[in-house]
């Protein structure tokens, strides 16, 4: 049995994989990464841990340690040039997020046809795959909530945490703050599907995933594929292509 990490900013997502299914997920605050250890005792059919992280190298090593501890080998998946089915054509292809790597994976994995990847977390990330499998680039925002929390912290009367909910023209603040990062996002993710259409003659399709997902679905236009664990996905197809490929290194000590 095989445990897939997806180690956020601020959850850590997680999945037992068996025999080419998941048989459970799960989440855990990233804050809280020691609780893996009690994860890996209370399952110890686990015989390896495959993991992308985005939290910094604290976390990491956090990790590491706590599979050093089960005796349980851990494997990092990395931004290589080509895996999984899609090329990279970011400048320099490590530079790009192990999550957003996973995503665009699992992406392919999910559908071979064109689409613009959204992965609506505490950031949230726009990625256009091409229908050949090639990342063709994206775009970094703050994720929706990051958005109202740094209007409050560079002005001095706007809210942290605004009750607001989205319309088509806000009369109150907290409806706009709201209104004003999911129409933001929105557009974003509209200008990466009208870019990547004009590149591509068959329909170009939005797969969405983060958990913010739910509140942004409704308000894009286009056809949308709810993919709840997309990065999750991503690492599974990997893992079960080749363990020995080279985006997967060995733990770090």
């Amino acid at each position: 049995m095989r445990l897939a990490l997806d180690i956020g900013n601020s959850r850590i997502k997680w999945g037992l994989r068996q025999q080419h299914q998941w048989i459970e997920h799960g989440t855990l605050p990233t804050a809280h990464w020691d609780g893996l250890g009690g994860l890996l005792e209370e399952r110890q059919s686990v015989t390896e841990v495959w993991a992308c992280q985005v939290a910094g190298p604290a976390v990491a090593s956090g990790i590491a340690g706590c599979c050093a501890s089960a005796g349980v080998p851990l494997h990092w998946i990395e931004a290589e040039l080509s895996a999984g089915g899609v090329t990279n054509r970011y400048e320099n292809p490590k530079q790009l997020g192990a999550d957003r790597w996973a995503a665009l994976v699992g992406a392919r994995a999910t559908a071979a046809a064109p689409a613009v990847v959204v992965n609506a977390g505490t950031a949230t990330t726009v990625d256009a795959l091409g229908s050949t499998g090639e990342f063709l680039g994206g775009m970094i925002l703050p994720g929706l909530t990051l958005m109202q929390q740094v209007l409050h912290q560079g002005t001095a009367a706007l809210p942290a945490s605004p009750a607001g909910r989205f319309s088509p023209l806000p009369r109150n603040t907290a409806d706009a703050i709201v209104t004003g990062a999911i129409a933001a996002t929105a557009g974003a993710v509209e200008r990466a599907l009208r870019n990547l259409q004009a590149l591509e003659s068959s329909e170009v399709r939005i797969l969405l995933s983060g958990g913010h997902a739910d509140m942004l679905r409704e308000h894009l236009g286009s056809p949308v594929t709810l993919v709840p664990h997309l990065v999750l996905e991503g690492i599974a197809h990997l893992m079960e292509e080749d363990q020995t490929r080279s985006g997967c290194v060995p733990a770090r000590p």
